[in-house]
């Protein structure tokens, strides 16, 4: 029931996938604006990403195989004819064999010749030509074959539902991968996106500072290095603008190959990023190995891998199958099969296929899956100590993030005062343009080392929840 349950989950992908090319398609003409939450993305994602759409497409053609291994079990039913054409009927030269029968029945009834003497057999019989074989003959049958027992395939229909839910899974750690990427992604430009916000704040605040300093300079209460000063330094925001932009740019060019959007189409965001949504009590959650889709993967692995040793096991046991033939057959020296009589043929056979002796080839096969299986064994006790790794640590990555983020946040609050403080000093002439410069910069310092510590939360927390499963 749950790998029905996997499969039913994973072929919904497919169906919205086919709605949402169909939709695209039918607006083929023009560009398409997409507008996405990151749950939208990431369903878009799972739907419509090449990876995840092949593994969904090995699920049906591990469906086909079992398909195969099933009528392994069931009954064969072949027909077939034929129809023969011999110009030249084959001819094969035999002793006479006849000669010597009638005359043993001569010399038995002492049959005497001509002379009335007896007949005597000669001593030598001569050799003839016969031709057998007509120059036409029509063939027509049935064979039917049915597998009563074979170890291998009993083990191959038993396997069936892991090999379905192998497959699944398969489709599932990539759908995961996909995930993980797309909401990284997807963070990074939100978060790209509020600092470009903030930059623009900072460059409407120089820009009134500068035109300031030019008012203060032309009455005489500045030099001219004040004013270049704030120009450089306007310069400069105005270039970090830019290079964010591109990298907003650039990273929203790779969410839509990610999502497998044309990049002619356009990609809109809609949501937001606070600090109350990364510490939205996940430190408190509990996880078993079962909830990551690797591990489930392998276990089904350990499965198959033990269907594999029974496969051979049950190798050495024969095999019984039943088989039945019935068909006619006509054979003439003109072409004429209307009519004359057909010959009919059938039989039923009960055959037994015992191993005796293979070379050693089922035993050596029967080990190679042994030592797999233990080495699926050994890899699921490491991925167990990996994951308690990587949940240790992305729990701890999570902490620190957290706290450096609400550290880097006070940072800000206490740089806007300090700001905020010098600019009303300035502006009633009691501080110098050297220390609201000195301001400013300290708090656009402090906006960078936020967004950096918002990023590296949100990442962290993407990590946590992928570690534990539960992404």
């Amino acid at each position: 029931m749950k790998s029905n349950h996997l499969i039913k989950k994973l072929f919904l992908g497919l169906a919205i996938s086919g709605t949402l090319n169909a939709t695209a398609q039918q607006g083929q003409s023009t560009p398409h604006v997409y507008k996405f939450s990151a749950k939208e993305a990431v369903d878009y994602a799972l739907a419509n990403s090449v990876p995840v759409k092949n593994a969904l497409l090995d699920i049906q053609s591990q469906m086909q195989t079992n398909k195969g291994i099933t009528a392994a079990a069931l009954p064969h039913l072949n027909g077939s004819a034929s129809l023969s054409y011999n110009p030249n009927v084959a001819t094969q030269t035999i002793q006479d064999f006849i000669s010597p029968a009638v005359y043993g029945v001569l010399i038995k009834n002492q049959v005497k010749d001509g002379n009335g003497q007896p007949i005597h057999a000669p001593g030598n019989y001569d050799y003839f030509s016969i031709g057998f074989g007509s120059k036409y003959s029509l063939n027509g049958g049935i064979d039917f074959n049915q597998l009563l027992f074979d170890g291998q395939v009993f083990v191959g229909l038993q396997a069936r539902r892991a090999s379905i839910q192998n497959a699944a899974l398969n489709a599932q750690v990539t759908q995961e991968k996909i995930k993980t990427n797309v909401y990284k992604i997807y963070y990074q430009l939100v978060v790209g996106q509020r600092q470009i916000g903030t930059l623009d704040a900072n460059i409407t605040n120089y820009e009134k500072l500068l035109h300031d300093t030019r008012e203060i300079y032309k009455n005489g209460f500045a030099e001219k290095l004040d004013v270049d000063k704030v120009q450089v330094q306007l310069s400069n925001l105005e270039t970090q603008k830019l290079k964010a932009q591109n990298q907003i740019e650039a990273g929203n060019e790779g969410l839509k190959f990610l999502l497998n959007i044309p990049t002619t189409d356009s990609l809109i965001l809609t949501d937001t990023l606070s600090d109350e949504q990364i510490k939205s009590n996940i430190l408190n959650q509990e996880f078993n190995f079962e909830d990551r889709k690797e591990y489930q993967q392998l276990e089904s692995l350990v499965t198959l891998g033990k269907y594999n040793i029974k496969r051979y096991k049950l190798s050495a046991l024969p095999t019984l199958s039943l088989a039945a033939n019935y068909s006619k057959s006509a054979q003439r020296q003109v072409f004429d099969f209307f009519k004359g009589p057909y010959f009919t043929s059938s039989f039923i056979a009960l055959r037994l296929n015992m191993p005796i002796f293979d070379g050693g080839a089922r035993r050596a096969n029967l080990e190679n899956a042994r030592i797999n299986l233990q080495k699926l064994n050994n890899s699921l006790s490491q991925l167990q100590l990996s994951i308690n790794n990587d949940v240790t640590q992305a729990r701890l990555n999570m902490r620190s993030a957290i706290i450096t983020m609400d550290v880097q946040r006070k940072n800000i609050d206490l740089a806007q005062q300090v700001y905020n403080t010098t600019k009303l000093k300035y502006e009633q002439g009691l501080g110098s343009n050297q220390e609201i410069s000195t301001a400013q910069t300290d708090l656009i310092s402090a906006q960078n080392n936020y967004y950096n510590s918002l990023y590296d939360a949100v990442i962290a927390k993407i990590d946590y929840l992928t570690a534990t499963g539960k992404l």
